[in-house]
C-alpha cells in the first residue's frame, strides 16, 4: 500500500504562485510581511495591500528609469538640483507648479526663452523627467536633430511615417530653436512636425531668441508666423534673464541680453 500523500503545508506554494505571477518584490518580501502580520493582528487586506504597494512601487520606479532613458536626454538635471536663486527670473513657484504637469494633461506647451547658459535646457530636461515620472512617454532631441530626422525620412519618402512616430508620446522637447539660422525647407518641416503636435499633445521648445526674431531664424515670416500661433495658442512662456552660468563660473561678463517674446499666450 503506497503512503498516502503528504498535504502541503499553509504558504508552502505561495513562492511558486509569486514567482509564475512574476511579483519579485511581493516574493522577497513574503516572509517578513507575513511575521509582522502576525505578530500585529493585521486584518488580510492590509496584508495583501502592503505587500502589493511594495510591487507597484518597484514596478513604478522601473517604468520611469526606462521612459529616462528612452528619453535620449543629452544630461540627467533636477528642478532640485536647479540654482534659483542665481536666476530669479525663473519664479520658483511657478516652475514647481509646472511640474504638477497639468498642462501636459490638457496638451498645452512650454516655452524656455533666455540668453545661453541661463538654464532653459535644465528646465526643460527637469520637467520631462517629472513627466517621464508620472508616466508620460517623452522625447527629447535639439531642433537640428529633430530636422536631420524628418529630412532622412522625407529623401526616402518616409516622411508621414516619420511625423506619426512622435504620435506615441505624450511629450517632445525640441530644445535650442535658434541657435542655427535655417534652411526654408528645414523650417518648413519644423512647423510640420508642431503643427501634427497642435492640441494633440504637448512640446517643450527651448531658444536663445525671442519669437520677433524666428521670421529670421526660419528665413520665412509665414512660416514662423504660423509655428509661433500653434505654439502659444495654448502654452506657459518662461522668460530667463541674466549672466550664462558657464561664463559665471569662468568669471567673465555677463551673456547677451534677449528680448522678451513679443507675443503673449492665450488665456
Amino acid at each position: 500500500m503506497s503512503p498516502k500523500a503528504r498535504a502541503p503545508a499553509v504558504g508552502e506554494r505561495l513562492p511558486y504562485l509569486l514567482a509564475k505571477l512574476k511579483t519579485p518584490r511581493v516574493l522577497e518580501r513574503l516572509e517578513q510581511t507575513a511575521t509582522t502580520a502576525r505578530e500585529e493582528g493585521w486584518p488580510y487586506e492590509q496584508f495583501l495591500e502592503v505587500l502589493l504597494e511594495a510591487e507597484v512601487f518597484a514596478r513604478d520606479a522601473s517604468g520611469s528609469r526606462n521612459r529616462i532613458r528612452h528619453a535620449a536626454f543629452p544630461a540627467h538635471k533636477t528642478l532640485e538640483d536647479f540654482d534659483f536663486t542665481a536666476q530669479p527670473a525663473a519664479e520658483k513657484p511657478l516652475i514647481f507648479h509646472l511640474a504638477q504637469l497639468a498642462w501636459a494633461q490638457e496638451h498645452m506647451n512650454v516655452c524656455f526663452f533666455g540668453p545661453p547658459g541661463t538654464g532653459k535646457t535644465h528646465l526643460a530636461i527637469a520637467l520631462a523627467i517629472k513627466a517621464c515620472q508620472a508616466g508620460h512617454r517623452v522625447a527629447f532631441a535639439t531642433a537640428q536633430q529633430w530636422i536631420d530626422r524628418l529630412e532622412h525620412a522625407q529623401h526616402h519618402n518616409a516622411l508621414d511615417a516619420e511625423l506619426r512616430r512622435p504620435e506615441r508620446y505624450s511629450l517632445l522637447v525640441v530644445d535650442e530653436i535658434g541657435y542655427l539660422p535655417l534652411e526654408r525647407q528645414a523650417a518648413n518641416l519644423l512647423l510640420a512636425l508642431v503643427a501634427r503636435r497642435y492640441e494633440r499633445g504637448s512640446i517643450i521648445v527651448t531658444s536663445n531668441r525671442g519669437f520677433d526674431a524666428w521670421g529670421e531664424i526660419l528665413g520665412d515670416a509665414m512660416v514662423a508666423a504660423a509655428l509661433i500661433d500653434r505654439l502659444i495658442h495654448h502654452a506657459h512662456i518662461v522668460t530667463l534673464k541674466g549672466k550664462s552660468y558657464r561664463l559665471r563660473e569662468r568669471g567673465t561678463g555677463p551673456a547677451p541680453a534677449i528680448q522678451a517674446p513679443g507675443l503673449r499666450p492665450s488665456a
